[in-house]
């Protein structure tokens, strides 16, 4: 497994909210959802993004856009329109002056805006739930990132088929939109990654170097096993010196504090999302003790491991 993989291999879309879009120029809808990650792919017409005090990022047909919250932000068709519409957390909306929207603009299933043949289309999917692990990549992303069609790739495939199916009421449809959401998601990522001034961190770049990248795989695939510098090194078949030369370098940082924060990165995933015991969470995640854990974990976070669960 690789790092990219880990976005969602724990806290996978479940129930994600999924939104056919349709607006009548001119619009702006301010989202302070709280929502940690949201997809845009623009079906039709253009919109714009701002996130904080960042410039507005330009959402043309064919593109997919990624906002990292949970800050709000702003999506409209023109920079200079003022907003009318407000989500607020649980999907609530409402005018600017706190009046009621919400059944104004819900059009059908999964469809919301002004009208059903409103020019301005986009598919709008919202993560719910954030994990650590998925937390050390959206780290790694800027508040606003864009895909050109021309360079989506996969994900424009995806983008299509996720509108074929959005608007269907069928059993089981919500599995089948949320497998679909994982999957758009991963390939815009790559689609981004991939492009020269996306900066991607260090971690994920030394993936495809042959020295640290089979050694980072190793460690995905395998986090509890007893990892040392000389065993990783074995893993890429250099000296134990040559490697940690290396993927210190590629990487940023020594391969042990990697190790440490992924490992913990994931005992935080498994306390938050599920109800393993820690004496469970630690062997899953190569600690030999809840004590060894509970003193690496506090370390790192601030609060016991139990503290952390209680305030999931």
């Amino acid at each position: 497994m690789d790092a990219l993989a880990d976005l969602l291999d724990g806290p996978r879309a479940r129930g994600a909210f999924l939104l056919r879009v349709t607006m009548e120029p001119p619009w702006s809808v301010r989202v302070q959802d709280r929502a940690p990650l949201t997809l845009v792919a623009m079906v039709r017409g253009t919109s714009w993004l701002v996130s904080g005090d960042g410039p507005a990022v330009r959402v043309a047909q064919g593109d997919v856009a990624i906002v990292r919250g949970p800050e709000p932000y702003t999506m409209t068709s023109d920079p200079a329109t003022p907003v009318r519409v407000i989500i607020h957390p649980g999907q609530r909306c409402s005018a600017p002056d706190g009046t009621s929207r919400t059944e104004q603009m819900t059009l059908g299933v999964r469809a919301w805006g002004d009208a059903l043949d409103a020019p301005d289309v986009m598919l709008v999917g919202t993560y719910g739930l954030r994990g650590a692990v998925t937390g050390r990549l959206l780290a790694a992303l800027p508040p606003v990132l864009t895909v050109p069609g021309a360079d989506a790739g996969a994900a424009a495939a995806l983008a299509g088929l996720l509108e074929s199916e959005i608007g269907r009421d069928e059993p089981g449809q919500d599995v089948v939109l949320d497998r679909l959401l994982d999957l758009l998601l991963i390939a815009v990522l790559r689609a981004w990654f991939a492009r020269p001034d996306a900066a991607a961190p260090g971690w994920y770049r030394a993936h495809g170097d042959p020295v640290v990248g089979p050694a980072l795989r190793a460690v995905h695939a395998d986090p509890a096993r007893p990892w040392t510098v000389a065993a990783l090194a074995a893993e890429a078949a250099v000296s134990r010196a040559a490697f940690a030369q290396r993927f210190g370098r590629l990487v940023g940082e020594p391969p042990m504090a990697y190790l440490t924060g992924f490992r913990l990165a994931q005992a935080a995933d498994l306390l938050r999302e599920t109800d393993a015991t820690l004496e469970a969470v630690a062997r899953r995640v190569g600690y030999g003790t809840p004590f060894a854990l509970s003193t690496a974990f506090k370390r790192a976070h601030g609060v016991s491991p139990q503290e952390y669960r209680d305030r999931r």
